[in-house]
């Protein structure tokens, strides 16, 4: 009887548990898997070139088959970089690298939410076009279409009528910065298919190799080569933070010591531990590198290197504590007034994304090392640092003033208007009549309905200094939504599932015990 009375008292309280689960959701926490699950999603509606039979982007079709025909290479496949179709080399080199950084850091949590194979076709879209534009051990592609022409049209890809003109970096026209990001991109690429694809991780390492050697050897800034690209993507930064940003790269991919003995040697003259900058993105490299350079400590084998390699920590921990407010005076990143982190007016979430990014592999760092960060003598811990990681990336979904999720298909409230030609037109696969260039101008750009086609996991600019945000199809500065934005929210979104799941499980485990 007894044992009776126990059992239906042990079923009662968990009856009243998971009632109060269904009833009461935690209030802070987002669904992390669903964000993750839909940022990978995003990079499908980006594709270019013939659409593969398991395309989950409905509204997309094939499109670029004619890319590189003029020149006589083939340059079919890659992502558009945002709204628009023109292909630029180094913003998508940038995105491929953090989505392999991404696994590299958390493949466990994206596997165990799931999404590993998504994330790395997502990864090989994009490898498997550098390796169609690198055609020969000096000569990269560095671009197929053209901006200026591009933007004065408004049609699906599928429709194209824009110019297609492909642009090449070469001994004679150098370009050390797009070269060093490519070889970064297929070096980090490589680690991530080692175990599973090892011929194709040794044939991305290859490529690497002779892009790093080739950005280093004939030397100079691809805007400057390439000068349609000026406008659109040039490089402020220049080249020396990519080529010690490759190095490292390839050291993580071969341990070979010639990659090694380039990062510490040059750190100063290229400055690496030179360097103290409060942004990370897809032209300013160093945050990253410095970081990447830290995590080495952790292993005996660098301890020669170890007083450089400090001095890359050093720099790396001057972008974190600026991050949280925590540097001196003026040194720190500014802040909306609803704690969003705040670098610029125009897509400002690409900042903010990638800083998420960088939190939240330092804070597992230092939780591997059992260590703590000290920001202008104060003690801060792994935990603060993920917590504002995580506040950062609640901002995005919907912890803000406008309670929107600033990551397109997210929750019930979201940018309906994103700047985008494909999401705002109705879709090729429904209407394949032909939309002109001026046409998509007058009847789809100022519709004030908002647009046919969902961009599923598209991370916008976001909003203004002041959180306000316009949800309007020409403001592009703050609608438009970029690969490089979204990269780094998988890596962040994967660990942040993971501790939910933790959380949900440990507090499921206490309360059974409890009431038991």
């Amino acid at each position: 009887m007894e044992k009776k009375k126990k059992l239906h008292h042990y079923k009662w309280n968990l009856f009243l548990l998971l009632l109060t689960l269904y009833k009461f959701p935690t209030l802070e926490a987002f669904d992390y898997a669903d964000a993750l699950t839909k940022s990978l999603l995003y990079f499908e509606s980006q594709r270019s070139g013939r659409l593969p039979y398991n395309q989950r982007v409905t509204w997309r079709d094939h499109s670029g088959l004619t890319d590189g025909l003029e020149q006589g290479v083939d340059l079919i496949g890659g992502y558009y970089d945002a709204g628009d179709h023109v292909k630029f080399g180094l913003p998508m080199a940038f995105t491929v690298t953090m989505l392999s950084w991404g696994v590299i850091e958390f493949r466990r949590e994206i596997a165990s939410a799931g999404e590993l194979k998504h994330a790395m076709e997502a990864i090989k879209w994009g490898t498997d076009y550098f390796i169609k534009a690198h055609t020969s051990p000096n000569v990269l592609w560095a671009e197929v279409g053209d901006g200026d022409t591009d933007h004065y049209c408004w049609q699906r890809a599928e429709d194209m009528t824009t110019s297609r003109q492909a642009y090449k970096i070469d001994p004679d026209n150098p370009g050390s910065d797009l070269a060093g990001e490519t070889a970064a991109a297929m070096a980090a690429a490589s680690i991530v298919f080692k175990s599973t694809n090892p011929h194709y991780s040794h044939l991305l390492l290859q490529h690497a190799q002779q892009l790093f050697e080739f950005g280093d050897k004939y030397r100079g800034k691809y805007d400057a080569s390439v000068g349609v690209v000026k406008r659109y993507y040039a490089s402020v930064s220049g080249y020396k933070d990519e080529l010690l940003w490759a190095a490292l790269w390839l050291y993580k991919a071969t341990d070979s010591p010639e990659y090694l003995k380039y990062v510490i040697n040059e750190a100063q003259s290229f400055g690496g531990t030179g360097w103290a900058i409060t942004e990370f993105s897809w032209d300013v490299k160093y945050a990253g590198l410095q970081l990447l350079a830290s995590k080495l400590l952790m292993e005996e084998k660098h301890q020669n290197h170890a007083q450089v390699l400090e001095q890359y920590r050093s720099k790396a921990e001057y972008y974190i504590c600026s991050c949280l407010n925590k540097n001196n005076g003026t040194d720190n990143v500014e802040r909306t007034p609803a704690g969003l982190l705040y670098i610029r007016q125009w897509n400002n979430m690409q900042y903010v994304s990638t800083a998420a990014f960088l939190l939240t592999v330092y804070s597992e760092f230092l939780k591997s090392a059992n260590q703590k960060l000290t920001c202008n003598g104060e003690t801060i811990s792994q935990e603060e640092i993920l917590g504002f990681a995580k506040s950062q990336a609640d901002y995005i979904l919907g912890s803000n003033p406008q309670n929107m999720s600033y990551l397109v298909g997210f929750g019930s409230s979201y940018p309906k208007r994103v700047h985008h030609r494909g999401a705002s037109i109705m879709s090729f696969r429904e209407n394949k009549g032909f939309i002109g260039c001026t046409q998509g101008y007058d009847y789809w750009y100022g519709r004030r309905e908002p647009n046919p086609n969902v961009l599923v996991g598209a991370l916008v600019g976001g909003p203004d200094c002041e959180d306000d945000f316009s949800d309007q199809r020409h403001n592009y500065m703050q609608t438009e939504a970029c690969t490089y934005n979204t990269a780094p929210l998988v890596g962040v979104f994967a660990k942040l599932s993971q501790l939910e799941q933790q959380k949900l499980g440990e507090n499921l485990n206490w309360r059974l015990v409890a009431s038991y």
